[in-house]
């Protein structure tokens, strides 16, 4: 038995946190689909810049781009590697979204970071990338600033599919859960619009961690690793009473589905913890959890599944009242991570700009 599939039998679906161009054509993903019952791709500027910058594999279709036009711009080179991998990505998830009539099998695609904080260019640059690359399993990641989460709006009402990034408080889920239900309200045919929330996890706990270290008294050291999974039950809670109750009736009558909580940076950062910990404690139905390859293989090797996110939620409750009592404001916390997030996006994707520029200067030079 494949521990990664019992997931699915728990109601959450489990998407890879990785793209590169080796996985899509030695048919690596296709046998993590077929295997692993994974049903999804998301990808990140970081994660793009590993894969281009890190590696050799995409430096013939680099040169194929620049015999063809010499001028093209750095960034229209980034995007055109991009699109390959994520129009192959969906061509090879294709048949999951088949299958689930569009409720799965998508592939994420971010906008850029540096248009975190501009609502109009955010809700441009996502038309532009949904109509380039062409695929109806595609997600565009739009981050849930206050700017963003306008035009998350707008692009659902469109009918553009959005995977909303960079959640770290409740705040920000009631936002973003807010701006889905008007913009499918808008939407001319709910049923065929998507979208997942994505909650990101163990970075609360390594910036909750350290200020517990700090404080170091034994309320303080018994919360350690567990802000993070608290903070994320709350959230759950809060989207069964939104999904499940009277403020999504009429539109699941009118054919929509809910946007599912998407747990992100479930990577184990802290040594001392279980390296499936937020896999293991974040089992729930109508829920995807986005794992990286590392994470992803411990949990097929040693994971056990189970419907945590319903366990010890009064615990959890007690937890965050605590973490209060304490003198820690987790949403001054969580504020400035979202804060960091947009820049620990923006860094990387910089840095992949720098290196194609100079691949590109070198293969034009020779």
């Amino acid at each position: 038995m494949n521990r990664l599939t019992t997931l699915l039998e728990h109601g959450q679906a489990v998407w890879l946190d990785y793209i590169r161009r080796d996985l899509l054509n030695n048919g690596g993903l296709a046998a993590m689909a077929e295997g692993d019952g994974v049903t999804g791709v998301t990808s990140n500027p970081a994660i793009f810049n590993q894969a281009i910058a890190e590696s050799s594999l995409y430096d013939a279709a680099l040169q194929t781009l620049l015999e063809a036009e010499p001028d093209t711009p750095v960034v229209r080179l980034y995007e055109e590697l991009a699109v390959q991998d994520i129009q192959r990505a969906a061509e090879i998830l294709s048949p999951v979204y088949e299958e689930t009539d569009g409720a799965d099998g998508f592939v994420s695609l971010e906008v850029s970071p540096h248009l975190a904080r501009d609502t109009d260019r955010t809700v441009a640059e996502a038309r532009r990338l949904w109509q380039w690359v062409g695929r109806s399993n595609l997600m565009i990641k739009v981050p849930a600033t206050a700017e963003g989460t306008p035009a998350i709006e707008q692009l659902l009402a469109e009918g553009i599919n959005v995977n909303v990034t960079l959640m770290f408080s409740l705040a920000h889920y009631e936002a973003v859960a807010s701006a889905f239900l008007r913009g499918v309200a808008r939407a001319s045919d709910p049923r065929r619009v998507a979208s997942v929330a994505s909650f990101f996890v163990s970075r609360v706990d390594s910036k909750i961690d350290t200020m517990l270290e700090e404080i170091g008294t034994p309320e303080a050291r018994e919360l350690l690793g567990k802000i993070g999974i608290a903070n994320s039950k709350a959230a759950y809670g809060r989207y069964r009473q939104l999904f499940e109750g009277e403020a999504f009736a009429e539109l699941a009558q009118r054919g929509a589905r809910p946007q599912r909580v998407l747990w992100a940076s479930t990577s184990t950062k802290n040594p001392a913890y279980r390296d499936v910990l937020y896999v293991e404690e974040l089992i729930g139905r109508d829920t995807v959890n986005t794992i990286p390859p590392e994470t992803l293989e411990a949990f097929r090797g040693h994971g056990v599944a189970r419907a945590s996110l319903l366990e010890n939620v009064d615990q959890a409750e007690a937890e965050l009242t605590a973490l209060g009592r304490l003198g820690i404001d987790l949403a001054q916390v969580t504020e400035a991570l979202q804060e960091e997030g947009v820049e620990a996006f923006v860094k990387p994707f910089d840095s992949l700009l720098a290196t194609l520029t100079s691949k590109r200067d070198a293969l034009l030079a020779a």
